[in-house]
């Protein structure tokens, strides 16, 4: 028998699929609702159905859950994928902002939610593309 204790994933250290579903549901409310989140809103469709959808999927995956996104997306490129936004230090910081609010009001553990932000921070650092943030395009998204 092995001493080692096997690690708990992110996803069931956050709440599951249910924590993720409101995690979600809780970010794009604010984004609908804060002064400070009005350009990154802008970027988006008026009806969120199909974005909401998609991140829900990929924060599943992202923190260990079950390979939802990968299955129907395949590798997320998400540089790739937002080369079309402009991407710089106020758009990251109205995406934080909502995410951190969403992750304090939905996700229990501190220590969970701590690490979860402190990794979406590094990915949301890296997401910026604008003339002159410099950035590793060849890295990964830092995962919780």
């Amino acid at each position: 028998m092995s001493d080692t204790v096997e690690a708990v994933p992110m996803f069931e250290r956050l709440g599951g699929a249910v924590v993720i579903d409101r995690l979600v549901e809780a970010f794009y409310r604010r984004m609908d609702t804060l002064a400070e989140a009005e350009g990154i809103r802008a970027m988006h469709a008026d009806d969120l159905s199909q974005t909401k959808h998609v991140l829900k999927r990929y924060l599943t995956e992202w923190t260990g859950g079950p390979k939802l996104y990968s299955v129907e997306k395949g590798h997320p490129r998400l540089r790739q994928r937002h080369m079309g936004f402009a991407i710089g230090n106020g758009e990251r910081d109205a995406w934080l902002l909502c995410m951190r609010g969403a992750l304090e009001e939905t996700v229990a553990d501190a220590a969970a939610r701590d690490e979860v932000y402190g990794a979406m921070a590094k990915l949301a650092d890296w997401m910026r593309n604008t003339a002159g943030n410099p950035h590793d395009t060849a890295g990964h998204a830092a995962r919780p």
